[in-house]
């Protein structure tokens, strides 16, 4: 009996799972899964932790044992997602950042994408001139730590954060000076929507960067913001399509092909190259939800797309989620009180080190806590030990950096071009797993560019290592070579494709024909008696086909084969 019940609860067990999500501030929340629960079940138990409805611009995003990222479909069971053995860690990160974030609806949402977005600041994704991050600096000490005190504050507190990779002693009296004149008064509220107005004015704004390299072997990185796609190499974003004009994305293997109609009805077909096939394949899927998220005005107009051409299956993806316009209107009959939000104190995040002060109680709710308190002023050497696991690596250029010009947050046709007036947040960059050649000169040169998820790996198994950008030629018309694939060998490569695809139906056609005359040979022929070829052979039909077809098509066959023999013979 004690036996019986022991594998009655080992079976229990064997059907349940730890896991652990971790949140925009590095809190975590654990949970119990049923083995069949699905990716929609995991994400609900987080939302009601952080008593959250705008919920559909978050995701979760885990990495699997190759280091290659993923965001967690909630149409599909857990378990078949994972290639490892539970219990499992996850990230709640922002998967589709809101076109204007002022406008969100509730003050829960707008902390969470405030996190976010100071995330991004820190690990070098949200490029902006160096007046724009002091003020971005400016706003988050202002929300973290209140006015200006002081008693509390002496001279050079700035310098005992870091807001960005890397920054300067100018940059730091400038966050200062910002923190004590102009912000006074504000409201860690009105300090975080004051942050959000302005990041979303910038070009990178909810730019999650993909490495990759273009057809001349140049580090570049792929991304898809609440406006469209962009490409960027180096500091200098050298393509953006609004999404209206991306006409399809698809990817061979690692070569990943945007299609799209720009000026004047001018068709433009733009080839990359990803690290990995499966870098490749969540490089589509992102482009494939973005655009639906943001392109489309009801969810029903979503359709399935194709990696592949025509006659060939390839990947098949669909989004499933509401579109930007639909999760608008749901926000907008929101109707409760806006819940109790504890911001964030005296803990340092170990990516993204917290810069708070003061006996507030730590962010949204949660269940358990890894990060170690420690004091406001202890220095930036202890919040680098603390706060972050991935080390971050100067490099000699740090008197180069970014000037953006554009028309704000949908970014225009501009360029950006390098200035000692500005900052790029992205002087620190991690080698390139794009190319393990030494020789190759896109990881020997220091440049400027952004930095994708990487900080999240190890100890968040967010990202992978990252890419390094490679400098670049100003913006200008599209190279030749651009020009000569969109113009000149569009239509051919159109043909080619046609051809190929021809090509495969007819194969698999042979194929298929083949194995039907070999089933068709054991059951005519051969000797085997086996129970289910004993009921077809017994079967009329296929009694009529032996004897009215296939005999007469066999003594055909007998007949021409001895012709031909003797014809070589006698020859």
């Amino acid at each position: 009996m004690l036996s019986r019940l022991m594998s009655g609860s080992d079976r229990s067990l064997d059907r349940e799972f730890n896991c652990t999500v971790r949140l925009l501030d590095d809190s975590e929340y654990t949970c119990t899964v049923q083995r069949d629960a699905k990716g929609q079940w995991l994400f609900e138990q987080v939302c009601q932790h952080l008593n959250l409805l705008e919920k559909d611009y978050f995701g979760i995003r885990f990495v699997d044992p190759d280091k290659q990222r993923h965001w967690l479909d909630f149409s599909k069971a857990i378990t078949k997602q994972m290639r490892s053995q539970p219990p499992y860690t996850m990230c709640l990160r922002v998967k589709f950042y809101p076109p204007d974030p002022a406008a969100l609806k509730e003050e829960i949402t707008r902390y969470l994408v405030f996190l976010q977005i100071k995330r991004d600041l820190y690990h070098g994704r949200l490029l902006c001139k160096s007046s724009d991050a002091a003020t971005l600096a400016a706003f988050i000490l202002q929300a973290e730590i209140g006015d200006y005190d002081p008693g509390k504050h002496p001279e050079g507190y700035s310098s005992k954060f870091q807001f960005f990779p890397k920054h300067s002693e100018r940059l730091e009296r400038r966050i200062a000076e910002i923190h004590k004149s102009e912000l006074t008064g504000q409201s860690p509220e009105t300090a975080e929507l004051n942050f959000l107005k302005k990041a979303q004015t910038l070009e990178t704004y909810g730019v999650d960067p993909h490495p990759c390299k273009d057809v001349s072997g140049n580090t570049a990185f792929l991304a898809f913001t609440p406006f469209g796609f962009v490409v960027l190499q180096g500091n200098r974003r050298i393509h953006f399509l609004k999404w209206n004009e991306v006409t399809k994305l698809k990817f061979e293997g690692k070569t990943f092909h945007i299609y799209a109609t720009h000026q004047e009805d001018q068709k433009i077909i733009l080839t990359y190259f990803a690290p990995t096939p499966e870098a490749c394949k969540h490089l589509w899927k992102c482009g494939v939800e973005n655009q639906a998220f943001y392109q489309f005005e009801k969810s029903s107009q979503v359709r399935t797309v194709s990696s592949s051409n025509l006659f060939f299956k390839g990947s098949r993806f669909r989004y499933s989620g509401k579109v930007a316009k639909e999760v608008m209107e749901q926000s907008a009959k929101i109707r409760r009180e806006p819940p109790e939000i504890h911001r964030a104190g005296m803990v340092p995040s170990r990516s993204c080190p917290s810069i708070t002060h003061g006996p507030r109680q730590s962010s949204v709710p949660r269940t358990r806590r890894r990060a170690v308190h420690i004091s406001i002023m202890e220095g930036l050497e202890s919040l680098r030990d603390s706060g972050h696991s991935t080390p971050v690596r100067s490099v000699s250029n740090g008197n180069s950096f970014l000037r953006s010009h554009g028309n704000g947050a949908e970014g225009g046709h501009g360029t950006a071009e390098f200035s000692e007036d500005s900052y790029s947040p992205s002087d620190s960059v991690l080698p390139t797993p794009v190319s393990n050649d030494p020789s190759d000169p896109a990881q020997v040169r220091h440049t400027n560019g952004p930095r994708s998820n990487q900080e999240e790996g190890g100890t968040e198994l967010c990202t992978q290592n990252q890419a390094r950008p490679r400098g670049v030629k100003p913006k200008g018309k599209r190279s030749q070579l651009e020009k000569t694939r969109s113009t000149q060998h569009g239509p051919e490569e159109g043909v080619n494709q046609f051809i190929c695809s021809l090509a495969r139906l007819f194969l698999v056609t042979l194929a298929l024909l083949f194995a039907l005359l070999l089933l068709l040979i054991v059951l005519t022929e051969s000797e085997l008696d086996l129970a289910f070829l004993r009921d077809i052979r017994r079967t009329p039909e296929f009694q009529q086909f032996h004897y009215e077809y296939f005999c007469p098509l066999r003594r055909w066959l007998a007949c021409k084969l001895r012709w031909m023999g003797g014809h070589l013979i006698n020859k």
